[in-house]
C-alpha cells in the first residue's frame, strides 16, 4: 500500500474506532463497555456492543460484580447480527474497543473477517495470537491517537 493509501486508511481506521467507541457506550455492563463495528467496503454492515442476550435483564454483573457467564461480547453480537442479515463479513475489517478473547476470536475467524483494528488489548492476548496465526491482519491504535 503506497504512502497516500496508508495515510487515508489511518484516518479511516481512527473515524471507524471512534464510532466503536461510541457504540461501547451503548452497553448496560458497568465493568467494561465493548463497541465493534464490522467494515466492508467502507459500509457498515453490523455493529454490537456486549451485553445479555435479547429477552434477559440488561445486568451484565451479578451481585459481586462479576461479569454473568451468559454476556456476550461486543464482536460476537456483530457477527451474531450479520447472520441474520443478508450482508456477508467475508473479507470485512472488524473495528472493535477491545481485542477479542480466544473464543470469539475463532468467531472472528470463522466469520471471514481478515482485518482487526482495535485500540486495547484484552489480558489474554492467545485471541490475537490465533487470529495472527488464522493470517488476520491485526492494527492496534493508542486510545491517544483518537483524541
Amino acid at each position: 500500500m503506497k504512502s497516500e493509501e496508508q495515510s487515508k486508511q489511518r484516518k479511516y481506521d481512527i473515524a471507524y474506532l471512534r464510532m466503536a467507541s461510541e457504540w461501547a457506550k451503548l452497553s448496560f455492563c458497568e465493568r467494561r463497555q465493548v463497541g465493534a463495528l464490522i467494515i466492508k467496503d467502507r459500509m457498515i454492515v453490523s455493529d454490537g456492543y456486549n451485553g445479555t442476550p435479547s429477552g434477559f435483564e440488561n445486568f451484565c454483573e451479578d451481585e459481586n460484580g462479576y461479569t454473568k457467564w451468559y454476556v456476550l461480547h461486543a464482536e460476537a453480537n456483530a457477527i451474531l447480527k450479520m447472520a441474520s442479515s443478508t450482508n456477508s463479513s467475508q473479507g470485512a475489517t472488524l473495528y472493535l474497543t477491545l481485542s477479542p478473547c480466544k473464543e470469539c476470536s475463532k468467531l472472528v475467524h470463522q466469520s471471514g473477517i481478515k482485518r482487526l483494528v482495535y485500540i486495547q488489548r484484552y489480558k489474554d492476548d492467545s485471541g490475537l495470537k490465533f487470529l495472527e496465526k488464522a493470517g488476520i491482519e491485526l492494527v492496534q491504535i493508542s486510545k491517544n491517537e483518537l483524541e
